[in-house]
């Protein structure tokens, strides 16, 4: 692998941790209460959650674009608090990939919550212990497998995805040049050899990553 596939390499590798990372942190909340709440209309929440399944990711890539460049509303703020325009440039591509992967990991952890039921939580009340104690001692242990899952799906479906970091990122090496993008490049100049390396990469990796989640399933349903 040659200097700049490697770097390729290494942009995706950190567009995907730190994705999936704001996705748990602000995910874990948005799944918790999709779960848990009455609310009649929740189902408008969960049709946008869902809507990157469904929407082709050049659509939504194109609005982010509109929005993150100078003149949308999100870009027009930041570049008057001096932090610049967002499009074409990494934070861009971490906005974009947040929104692309988010029913990857909201839904399995929004599925975990609900498997566990209000037994256990109500058995912990009676016990008085406070909502949020209840929370980590008992959801989080038990929606485990959940956590898993949803870490997995978000990591993997970020190291793939090519329609929405080009539009917003472009083509920038070091910055917004990740390995699906690279791939492109060199089939387009005929550099199969390359291509085959990269995507054979990924494609290894895809599957060992998957191979834990349905792993991961396996056990917890002899365990059930």
């Amino acid at each position: 692998m040659n200097g700049p596939d490697l770097i390729a390499l290494l942009v995706t590798l950190k567009l995907a941790l730190v994705s999936t990372f704001i996705l748990l942190l602000a995910g874990t909340p948005v799944a918790w209460w999709l779960s848990r709440t009455e609310w009649r209309f929740r189902f408008l929440i969960e049709a946008v959650v869902a809507l990157p399944l469904v929407l082709p990711p050049t659509v939504l890539g194109f609005y982010l674009l509109v929005a993150l460049s100078p003149a949308g509303p999100i870009g027009a703020v930041t570049s008057a608090l001096g932090l610049g325009s967002l499009a074409f440039s990494f934070s861009g591509l971490v906005i974009g990939s947040v929104i692309y992967s988010m029913p990857f990991v909201i839904q399995p952890l929004q599925d975990a919550f609900r498997a566990i039921g209000p037994r256990p939580l109500e058995v912990a009340a009676t016990l008085r212990a406070p909502p949020l104690d209840r929370f980590f001692t008992i959801v989080l242990p038990l929606a485990k497998p959940g956590f898993i899952t949803a870490t997995v799906l978000g990591f993997a479906h970020t190291l793939g995805e090519f329609g929405v970091v080009l539009m917003i990122g472009g083509n920038i090496p070091g910055e917004t040049r990740v390995v699906s993008i690279a791939i492109y490049d060199h089939v387009e100049m005929l550099e199969y050899t390359r291509a085959h390396l990269l995507a054979g990469g990924l494609l290894l990796l895809s599957f060992l990553m998957l191979t834990l989640v349905y792993r991961n399933r396996g056990f917890r349903m002899v365990s059930s």
